[in-house]
C-alpha cells in the first residue's frame, strides 16, 4: 500500500485500492465559517467578517467494504468533513457523491444511503427505553413497519444490548448510550457508515467485539464502507485500510497506518539488554545503523530497556543483535515497538513543517 505524504492540500488522490470502485468520493472540499467576535465588535462593525478555513481541498475515495480513518488533532476538521459529507453542511467548493449521487442535487437519496454517528450527539430520548427509541427512529427513517421489528432486534443484538432493550435510557452508562447511539445509525442498513469516535466510552472487551462486528458483519459482509474518525490506536491501525491525516482542514498524508509509521519514524524495536551504554552501541549509531530513541534504567535485575530506531528495514534487527551478542552484551529480547498515535501524527506534521519552511 502506498503512502502519499504532501506538503500542499488539494492534491487528488487515487481510488481506494486501484481498480475498485469508489462508493464515496470527495473531491476539492472545502469550507470555512466566521470567526466568532465579541458583540460589541459584532455592533460597532457588523459587516467586518473575518474568515476561519474547515476544510481546505479535501480529496478522497472509499471503496465498498473498505474502512478509512480519518486522524489529527481537535480542530484539525473530521467533524466538518463528516457532516459535509452528510450533507448537514453544504461545501463552499468541491463535490461529494455516494455511490454516484452528489450531496448537493440529490440529498435525499444519500441521506438514505448513508448514516451517521457523532461523538458529541446525544439525540435520545430519556425517558423511553432503547426499544422505543428504535422504533421511533426506525420510523423516522421510513422503515417499513413489517420490518421495524427485525430491524430494531438486529441492531440491539449488534451493539449487544439486548438484555436492556427495555431499560429506559436515563438508567443507561456512558458506555450503554454510546452503543446505543451506534445501533441507531445501524437501523438502515446503511451502504456508508460515517462514526466519529465510536469506541471512546466503551470498555476494552466491548470496543474489541464491536470493532469485530464492524470488520466481519458489516465490511465483509455487508461491504459498507466505514469513514472512521478515531484516536484509537487499535482502529487505526488494526482495523483501518488506509488512513488521512488531518492538519487545518488539509489532509498532509494519506496510507496504512503502519506505512506512515515506518516512513517518517523508521522501524523501531525494544530491546533488553545488560549493557546500555556498552560502546559497541555507539558504534551503531557512529555507522547511521541505529538510532537510540530512549534508553530506560536497569531494574533491579540488571537488565536495560532501549528504545532503538533502524536505519534499515525491519531485516536489519538481526544483524543488529548478532553485533550486539558477539561484542558481549546479552540480550534478553527484542521486539517491534509500535508507533502510538501521537507519535504518528506529530512526526508527520513535522515532516510537514520542515517541508514547507
Amino acid at each position: 500500500m502506498g503512502v502519499d505524504l504532501e506538503t500542499s492540500p488539494g492534491t487528488v488522490r487515487q481510488g481506494a485500492s486501484g481498480a475498485e470502485p469508489a462508493l464515496l468520493r470527495v473531491r476539492g472540499v472545502a469550507k470555512r465559517f466566521p470567526r466568532r467576535r465579541p458583540w460589541r465588535e459584532a455592533i460597532r462593525a457588523p459587516f467586518d467578517v473575518t474568515w476561519t478555513p474547515a476544510l481546505r481541498g479535501v480529496s478522497f475515495d472509499v471503496a465498498a467494504g473498505e474502512f478509512y480513518g480519518l486522524l489529527g488533532a481537535n480542530g484539525a476538521g473530521k467533524t466538518t468533513l463528516m457532516k459535509v459529507i452528510a450533507t448537514l453542511i453544504i461545501a463552499d467548493e468541491g463535490e461529494v457523491s455516494v455511490e454516484g449521487h452528489d450531496v448537493r442535487r440529490e440529498p435525499e437519496v444519500v441521506r438514505s444511503l448513508m448514516s451517521l454517528s457523532l461523538a458529541s450527539e446525544r439525540g435520545l430520548y430519556w425517558r423511553l427505553s432503547a426499544r422505543e427509541n428504535l422504533r421511533l427512529y426506525a420510523a423516522l427513517h421510513a422503515i417499513p413497519a413489517s420490518d421495524v421489528n427485525e430491524r430494531v432486534q438486529e441492531a440491539l443484538r449488534d451493539v449487544q444490548l439486548e438484555d436492556a432493550a427495555d431499560r429506559m435510557v436515563r438508567e443507561y452508562s456512558s458506555g450503554m448510550i454510546q452503543r446505543l447511539i451506534i445501533a441507531r445509525a445501524l437501523l438502515p442498513r446503511p451502504r456508508l457508515l460515517l462514526l466519529d469516535e465510536p469506541t471512546r466510552s466503551l470498555d476494552p472487551i466491548a470496543s474489541r467485539e464491536f470493532r469485530r462486528f464492524l470488520r466481519d458483519e458489516l465490511s465483509h459482509r455487508r461491504q459498507c464502507a466505514v469513514v472512521l474518525a478515531t484516536h484509537d490506536a487499535d482502529e487505526a491501525f488494526n482495523l483501518c485500510r488506509r488512513v488521512a491525516i488531518l492538519d487545518r482542514g488539509a489532509i498532509v498524508a494519506e496510507g496504512s497506518a503502519r506505512d506512515l509509521a515506518y516512513d517518517v519514524l523508521g522501524a523501531r524495536h525494544r530491546v533488553t539488554i545488560d549493557q546500555p551504554w556498552h560502546s559497541v552501541i555507539a558504534e551503531l549509531e557512529h555507522e547511521g545503523r541505529l538510532e537510540v530513541v530512549t534508553r530506560e534504567p536497569a531494574d533491579a535485575a540488571g537488565w536495560a530497556r532501549l528504545t532503538i530506531r533502524l536505519a534499515a528495514n525491519e531485516a536489519a534487527a538481526s544483524e543488529v543483535v548478532a553485533q550486539l551478542v558477539n561484542a558481549g552484551v546479552r540480550v534478553a529480547a527484542m521486539e517491534k515497538d509500535e508507533a502510538s498515535l501521537a507519535d504518528l501524527i506529530d512526526a508527520v506534521l513535522a515532516r510537514r513543517r520542515e517541508g514547507t519552511r
